[in-house]
């Protein structure tokens, strides 16, 4: 593996010596044979010399090749790739099992166990909506976790997130770490061509496998273009914090704060107070109790933790006293509190069909737990909300 060509940056220079040009399956491809052919690499077009960071055994400089490395770093400069806009998908527009194309921009990389290296992609947009198991007993043994990642990204990190728009965790497929991992750098646009998307814990998850592309992207490409527009446009929009898949909106829920304006949980998350108040619009993927008979303590009292989801991250909010009274407009049945848990949840009538929940307003406060630790015993209570 340490002979072949190892790539510092996207854009560097190739030069191969005594190739061989065949058609493969109906493409034409360049063959190198390690016993006559060769290979240089050379810095882009930044670089500041002739001289190759990488040569293959057999490679011999000549004078001629200075002229060719210095003419490929002058076309680098103004080259565009014709690759079409739409030949690059948005995520809002991934479905489990394809493989894409993706331009996406690289908000964070890192170790998230030995040795096991995790990427976060982002363009603005909203991934859809993943349907989730039916059986909402399995949430005691395997709960529905907050994030793919073993340990939460701390605070400090997730403030440089962007608050709208669904972060991608991307990982690696086996032996694909290796030759990728040095390519990729954070605050970076590339385009990745043949991600593989699948779906694992409710989350969307890429895999760069050994088809997976990267592809030079300069900052000015049009097609990262494209995506800051758009994503100026959607943060001006009154709207541009609800989730665009939403609409058209069913509301199951009222809210006491119609006025205020919306925000995303990654917003809740970020905040810069430790306690505010707050108006979402997600989904509630778990929760906990879930048996209507369960929701209330024996002294009558509601306390429900509910798992709240949005394009952006999951959180843990509490449904507690008064403000479950109101949630579920006093103290209904039994069958009748059964019914609006099934219609919050998603649980659809048909047996074994996956769960759907809808989109519904809340009200958020955040709280602490303990003042002399403000932010790490940081919680969130739903309150002047009211379920239909």
């Amino acid at each position: 593996m340490e002979k072949l060509p190892h790539v510092v940056s996207a854009g560097d220079i190739i030069q191969l010596s005594h190739v061989v040009m065949k058609t493969h399956c109906g493409e034409v491809n360049v063959v190198f044979n390690k016993r006559f052919s060769s290979f240089a690499l050379y810095e882009g077009k930044d670089g500041k010399d002739f001289l190759p960071y990488q040569v293959s055994s057999k490679f011999r400089p000549r004078d001629l090749d200075k002229k060719f490395i210095e003419g490929l770093r002058k076309w680098l400069v103004d080259f565009q790739l014709d690759e079409g806009l739409s030949n690059f998908s948005f995520l809002r527009e991934i479905k489990e099992g394809d493989r894409i194309d993706l331009a996406c921009k690289i908000v964070h990389i890192c170790e998230v166990a030995k040795d096991e290296w995790m990427v976060f992609l982002w363009d603005g947009t909203d991934a859809p909506p993943i349907s989730l198991p039916t059986k909402l007993e399995d949430d005691l043994s395997n709960p529905v976790p907050l994030q793919l990642e073993p340990v939460a990204l701390q605070r400090d990190l997730l403030c440089t997130f962007p608050a709208v728009g669904t972060i991608l965790r991307v990982i690696f497929d086996q032996g694909m770490q290796n030759q990728y991992l040095h390519l990729l750098h954070s605050g970076k646009w590339v385009k990745f061509v043949n991600v593989l998307c699948e779906v694992k814990s409710g989350f969307w998850l890429g895999i760069l496998t050994s088809f997976t592309k990267l592809r030079y992207t300069p900052n000015d490409d049009q097609l990262i273009s494209v995506r800051q527009r758009l994503y100026n446009e959607r943060l001006s929009s009154e709207r541009g914090c609800i989730p665009y898949w939403c609409f058209p909106w069913s509301r199951i829920t009222e809210v006491d704060y119609d006025d205020v304006p919306f925000v995303t949980l990654m917003d809740v998350l970020t905040y810069s107070e430790v306690t505010a108040k707050f108006k979402c619009v997600a989904r509630v993927v778990a929760a906990l109790p879930w048996q209507a008979e369960d929701l209330r303590s024996p002294l009558g009292t509601y306390r429900i933790r509910l798992t709240l989801e949005d394009p952006t991250t999951r959180i843990h909010a509490l449904l507690y006293g008064e403000d479950g009274e109101k949630f579920f407009d006093g103290y209904p049945s039994t069958d009748v509190l059964r019914l609006k848990m099934n219609k919050l949840l998603g649980v659809a009538v048909s047996d074994n069909a996956p769960r759907t929940p809808p989109w519904a307003q809340f009200c958020l406060k955040s709280y602490y737990l303990s003042k002399n630790e403000a932010w790490g015993s940081r919680q969130y209570r739903i309150f002047g909300t009211k379920l239909e």
